[in-house]
C-alpha cells in the first residue's frame, strides 16, 4: 500500500483566558480517518467547506501534526518523524493550491521559482542541466519555455496554475495533493487543467489526492471518491459506482446539491 492512514486524528482545543487558560471544548477537524491509496491512483476527496478536507491533507503533508493515528508513505511512518527529519522528506510529497497567484512568489521569475524547486531534489543542478530540466517542465505543463523570465502577474489564471503544477512536479514527488486546484478557474480552463493532471498521472505514474467540494469535477478525474463529513470519511468507492449508487445520506445530499459540469477530454 503506497499511502495509508490509520485512525488519523487532528483535534484543536478551544480555550478561554489569558494567563490561566481553561479548555472549554475540542474541535475534531479530523476524527479517526482510515484510508489506503494505491500507487498511481487518483483519489477524490469531497465534502462541504469545514468538513476537514484541507486539515486532512495538511496532516498527510505533516504541515499540521496529528493528535493521534499514523501516516505511512511508501512504507515509512511519516507521523513518527521529527520536524528536522520530515523536512528532507517533503520532496516526496507536494501540494497544488487553489490560488496559484497567492502560492507563487510575485518577486520571483518562473525560472527562479522552478530552479528553487528543482534544487530541493537536485541541489547541484546548474547550467545546461538546469536549463534542460526547466524547459522540460514548461513543455510538460503546456507552456512555452521562452516565458521563464516572466513574473506570475504576467500570466493568466490558467497559466499560473500550470506554473504551480510545474513547481509541484519539479522535485519529482511520489505524491501530489491538489487542494481545490480548479475552483477559482472558469469552466473551460478547468477542463484544460483537469486533462493536464490526468495526462501527467498517466505519463509519470503519479499518485494524487484531488480535493474539491464539486463531485462532478472529482468524478471526471478520480479513480475512487472518498466523502468526508464532520471530520470522518462516511463513504468511499469507485467513482462511477458512488455516483450511481450512493449509500450514505450525506453523499446523496451532495449529489443532489452540487451543480453538474459536463467535461469532455481534450482532443
Amino acid at each position: 500500500m503506497f499511502l495509508k492512514l490509520e485512525n488519523l486524528k487532528v483535534h484543536f482545543p478551544v480555550s478561554s483566558g489569558f494567563l490561566f487558560k481553561k479548555e472549554l471544548d475540542v474541535i475534531k477537524a479530523v476524527d479517526g480517518v482510515d484510508l489506503e491509496i494505491q500507487k498511481g491512483e487518483i483519489l477524490g476527496l469531497v465534502g462541504e467547506s469545514g468538513c476537514g478536507k484541507s486539515t486532512l491533507s495538511r496532516s498527510i503533508m505533516q504541515l499540521i501534526r496529528s493528535t493521534g493515528g499514523k501516516v505511512f508513505l511508501d512504507g515509512e511512518e511519516l507521523s513518527a518523524l521529527s520536524a528536522s527529519e520530515i523536512r528532507p522528506r517533503r520532496v516526496d510529497f507536494q501540494m497544488i493550491f487553489q490560488d496559484p497567484y497567492a502560492s507563487l512568489n510575485p518577486r520571483m521569475t518562473i525560472f527562479s521559482t522552478l530552479t528553487e524547486a528543482i534544487r530541493t531534489r537536485h541541489p547541484g543542478a546548474q547550467g545546461n542541466d538546469l536549463n534542460q530540466r526547466i524547459k522540460e517542465l514548461m513543455l510538460r505543463v503546456g507552456l512555452e519555455p521562452r516565458y521563464i523570465r516572466k513574473y506570475p502577474h504576467e500570466f493568466s489564471g490558467g497559466q499560473r496554475q500550470r506554473i504551480a503544477i510545474a513547481r509541484a512536479l519539479a522535485p519529482e514527488p511520489k505524491l501530489i495533493i491538489a487542494d481545490e486546484p480548479v475552483s477559482a478557474l472558469d469552466v473551460s480552463i478547468q477542463s484544460q487543467i483537469l486533462n493536464l493532471l490526468k495526462t501527467l498521472r498517466q505519463d509519470l505514474n503519479l499518485t494524487m489526492i484531488f480535493i474539491s467540494h464539486d463531485l462532478s469535477v472529482v468524478r471526471y478525474i478520480s479513480d475512487r471518491i472518498a466523502v468526508m463529513h464532520e471530520g470522518k470519511l462516511v463513504e468511499i468507492g469507485e467513482a462511477n459506482h458512488l455516483f450511481e449508487n450512493p449509500q450514505h445520506p450525506y453523499t446523496r445530499k451532495l449529489l443532489a446539491a452540487v451543480p453538474r459540469i459536463c467535461l469532455q477530454p481534450a482532443s
